[in-house]
């Protein structure tokens, strides 16, 4: 689909290095493998912050006072800005250039990383994990955005791999990495360098990014669309909030209240769209009409819900279910990410040739492997050890890994340059709302099996029982996959 039969405006874009690679099996230039690597540190950086935090939350504790609320709040304070901000983020990288406000959401990260490391007391710290949420809902949708109209061909789908790679190499050594500079209590500063370490890196990002990342934005772009952004932020956050904090109040009636009103909001917000479409609208409702973008976001959201629901469940077995030491239910999650390392990597090499064939195949081995685990999990019970695991971890680990880079190349292919921002904070917006979901119903299903006690068989039972909602949604996703283009753009052209 062109962008005039969207009636949009076309994409101006300005290179200071020869980032910009035509299709076909070409080799990127450095200034190009620079602008990625910025790109992809920033997204790492995004990744690490919202985990990091977990292994450090007890010396947190000792040293500013924080009680369990504030401590809940040190990574809700996080999440959720970032949820009701990607979309507004994505759509003023597409007005005022998307380097530019990548770089305005670097600065704001990295002082709000730098205010987390001084702080003293709680108060601060949430304070400062706020401010943080804020730089990365400004900072994140650039990522995939610039990669989009950046890229182009095999080298587009090279970049998204290694996207993936990046995002399956976060999801452990966020905890690990937090547990590490904790633990060594660099200088006396305990848990401080956790945040710290961001300073640096952030600076790295504003100076090679400001060289190497060519700017790009819509011509005569008009004004941001005010209404909208008040309207989707209110709506994400009467849907996002009970969903986080219902399980923690037992859902009492506040919270259907609030997702009732979510709901209403955004149907005032998506009429309010409709009639803003050719006047610079916050979300351009077209790009549903691609049934690749409108597929691929669907199958995004599910890839959200799995994850919530299984990693919070997984943890609890492993932990609950077979009395692991947290270090030993670390090395389970290490064991999941070298197979999700696997997985990417694969997704990298092959550079989009097979395209939805390779996320299909993905979800097939990550099914046919947690079923496998379930049965391990029934036929071993509480003598299950991390050798005997190692084979379908790593498997269902290596699925996942398949799925992530080219769900996300797929899925934005052929959206619109001058969309690219809007296009990627509403699939950065999918996951996050769907990891919310996962999380609530993490909350439900173990409640409603184990009562919240700790009772080894009782935790098995309910993870086996979350293994057959993991079960429904990689079917589910792997139908939506059929939405994802049969062959990769570049190969059809």
């Amino acid at each position: 689909m062109s962008s005039s039969a969207l009636g949009n405006e076309p994409e101006h874009i300005t290179t200071h290095t020869p980032t910009h690679s035509s299709p076909g099996p070409s080799k990127m230039a450095m200034g190009a493998w620079i602008a990625l690597l910025v790109l992809l540190t920033a997204e790492l950086m995004n990744m690490l912050d919202q985990s990091v935090v977990l292994t450090a939350l007890p010396a947190i504790q000792d040293s500013t006072g924080a009680g369990p609320v504030a401590v809940q709040w040190l990574t809700t304070a996080y999440s959720l800005p970032v949820a009701v901000g990607l979309i507004t983020g994505g759509r003023l990288g597409d007005i005022y250039g998307r380097r530019r406000i990548l770089l305005i959401g670097t600065v704001v990260f990295t002082v709000a990383s730098l205010l987390c490391g001084l702080a003293t007391g709680p108060g601060v710290l949430i304070g400062a994990r706020l401010l943080q949420g804020v730089g990365v809902a400004v900072m994140i949708p650039q990522v995939l955005a610039t990669m989009h109209v950046t890229f182009e061909g095999q080298n587009r789908s090279k970049a998204f791999g290694l996207y993936g790679a990046v995002m399956a190499i976060a999801n452990v050594l966020g905890p690990v990495l937090g547990g590490v500079l904790t633990q060594a209590d660099l200088f006396g500063l305990s848990w401080r360098p956790i945040f710290l370490v961001n300073v640096p890196v952030g600076l790295a990002v504003l100076i090679l990014g400001r060289k190497f990342i060519p700017e790009s934005t819509v011509r005569k772009a008009d004004r941001l669309d005010l209404a909208g952004m008040l309207l989707s932020g209110l709506a994400i956050v009467l849907m996002l909030f009970p969903l986080t904090e219902g399980h923690t109040h037992r859902w009492s009636l506040w919270c259907f209240v609030m997702l009732a009103a979510g709901v209403l909001v955004l149907g005032v917000f998506l009429r309010h769209q409709r009639g803003r479409q050719g006047n610079a609208p916050l979300v351009t409702l077209s790009l549903f009409r691609v049934r690749q973008f409108s597929g691929g976001m669907a199958a995004d959201l599910l890839h959200g819900l799995l994850c919530g629901l299984f990693f919070m469940t997984w943890t609890l077995y492993l932990q609950r279910g077979l009395g692991l030491s947290p270090l030993d239910a670390a090395v389970a999650f290490v064991l999941l990410s070298v197979g999700e390392l696997g997985g990417a990597t694969i997704a990298a090499k092959t550079a989009g040739r097979f395209a939805r064939r390779l996320p299909q195949v993905g979800v097939l081995i990550a099914t046919a492997a947690m079923a496998s685990y379930g049965l391990q999990i029934g036929s071993h019970q509480a003598g299950l050890t991390l050798l005997a695991m190692t084979a379908p971890v790593v498997l269902i680990g290596f699925g996942l890994g398949m799925v992530s880079g080219p769900l996300a190349d797929l899925s934005l292919a052929r959206v619109p340059h001058e969309d690219a921002g809007s296009a990627s904070g509403l699939f950065n917006t999918a996951i996050h709302l769907g990891i919310a979901l996962g999380t609530a119903l993490t909350a439900m299903v173990s409640f409603a099996i184990t009562g919240g006690s700790p009772d080894g068989a009782a935790n098995r039972d309910a993870f086996v029982t979350v293994l057959w909602w993991v079960g429904g949604l990689l079917a589910l996703m792997w139908v939506l996959m059929f939405c994802l283009p049969k062959q990769a753009d570049h190969q059809a052209d």
